[in-house]
C-alpha cells in the first residue's frame, strides 16, 4: 500500500539547528569564492569571510547559525518593505506606475526605460524602487520615520537604523541612480523632488540589520500578512501572496529564473550580501555572506538556500 505523502509544512521531522549547522560548515569551506561589491566604497571594506543564516517561524521561534547577529547594509532587500508600504498606501494604483515583469537586465539598467516611457519593469530594479520610494514619500507625512518604525516593528528590534556613512557613500557614487531618477521624472513618473526621492532611497538601502532581524522582518509574508513580532496584520493574505510572487519572478535581479530553478523560494537579494526568502505558511529566513556572484547575488547565500530546500523539501515547487 502506498504511503501518504508527507506534509511539506510539518517541521517536526526536521532538526533545523542541525541542518543550519551543516550548511554553516559547508559554506565556510567555500570562503574565497565571489567578490564583495566595490562600486559603493563603504561596501568594499566589508570582510568577505562572513556567513550567517536565520529562520523565523510564525510562533516567534528563531533558529540561527554563524554570523547571524552581525549587522550589515541591507541594500536592495529594503525594496520588499517599501513595496509593502506603497501597496498598503495606494493599492493596485501602484501598478499603473511600475510593472510586475522580470527584466532580464541588470538591476541598475536604464535600457528599458526609454522604450517603455519611464515605466520600470518591476519594483525591485533600481528604477522601480525609485518609483516605489516616490509613492512612499507622497503617502506619509514623515516617510523616513514611517520606514524606520515599520522595520523596528517587523524585526522586533528598536535599534534598527540607517548607516549615515553608507548613505553618503551611495550618494557620492550614485551617478546612474541620479540619471535614472531624472529620466523617470521626465516622464512625470516621479512626483516629488528628485533629490528627495534619491535621499530616501539611499536611506532605505543603508539600513543596518542582521540575519535574525531580517528573518523576523519578512516572516509576515509567510503567515498571510501577520507579523509575529508585533502581532499586527501588516498586509492582507492576498497582499502577501502578491508580494511573494514578485519576489519569485524579479527578486534576484537578472538571475531570477536560475534562482527559482535551484532554490525554489520567493527571495530578495541585496549587494550587501543579504538574501531574504519566504517559505509560505512556514517561515521567513535570511542568509548573509558579502561575496557576490556575477549577477550581484550572495554566492554562498544562494548555495545555502539551495542546500536548505534540498535538505528539508521546503520549496514552493
Amino acid at each position: 500500500m502506498r504511503k501518504p505523502p508527507q506534509n511539506p509544512h510539518d517541521l517536526s521531522r526536521h532538526d533545523l539547528d542541525d541542518i543550519l549547522g551543516t550548511i554553516n560548515d559547508e559554506a565556510r569551506q567555500r570562503f574565497g569564492e565571489g567578490k564583495v561589491a566595490d562600486y559603493i566604497p563603504s561596501l568594499a571594506d566589508v570582510p568577505a569571510d562572513r556567513f550567517g543564516m536565520a529562520l523565523a517561524l510564525p510562533d516567534g521561534t528563531v533558529h540561527a547559525c554563524g554570523d547571524a547577529r552581525e549587522r550589515f547594509s541591507i541594500q536592495s532587500v529594503s525594496k520588499v518593505f517599501t513595496l509593502t508600504l506603497a501597496l498598503e498606501a495606494i493599492g493596485d494604483d501602484l501598478w499603473k506606475r511600475v510593472d510586475r515583469e522580470p527584466s532580464g537586465d541588470p538591476f541598475n539598467s536604464l535600457v528599458q526605460l526609454e522604450y517603455e516611457k519611464g515605466i520600470p519593469r518591476n519594483p525591485f530594479m533600481n528604477a522601480g524602487a525609485l518609483v516605489t520610494a516616490d509613492v512612499v514619500l507622497s503617502s506619509f507625512d514623515d516617510a523616513e520615520a514611517t520606514l524606520l518604525d515599520f522595520m523596528r516593528a517587523r524585526s522586533g528590534n528598536p535599534e534598527v537604523g540607517s548607516d549615515d556613512v553608507v548613505a553618503r557613500s551611495e550618494r557620492k557614487s550614485g551617478y546612474r541612480n541620479v540619471a535614472m531618477a531624472n529620466f523617470i521624472r521626465s516622464y512625470d513618473n516621479l512626483h516629488n523632488d528628485v533629490q528627495q526621492v534619491l535621499d530616501f532611497y539611499y536611506l532605505q538601502c543603508a539600513l543596518r540589520m542582521d540575519c535574525v532581524d531580517l528573518a523576523r522582518s519578512v516572516q509576515y509574508l509567510a503567515d498571510a500578512g501577520r507579523c509575529a513580532s508585533s502581532g499586527v496584520q501588516v498586509t492582507s493574505a492576498e497582499g502577501a501572496t502578491r508580494i511573494n510572487s514578485v519576489m519569485m519572478t524579479a527578486g534576484t535581479y537578472d538571475a531570477a529564473g536560475d534562482f527559482a530553478y535551484y532554490v525554489g523560494l520567493p527571495a530578495k537579494s541585496g549587494v550587501g550580501g543579504g538574501i531574504v526568502a519566504v517559505v509560505p505558511h512556514v517561515m521567513g529566513l535570511c542568509v548573509w555572506s558579502p561575496a557576490l556572484d556575477e549577477k550581484g547575488n550572495s554566492l554562498l547565500g544562494r548555495y545555502a538556500l539551495h542546500r536548505l530546500t534540498r535538505m528539508t523539501g521546503l520549496s514552493v515547487f
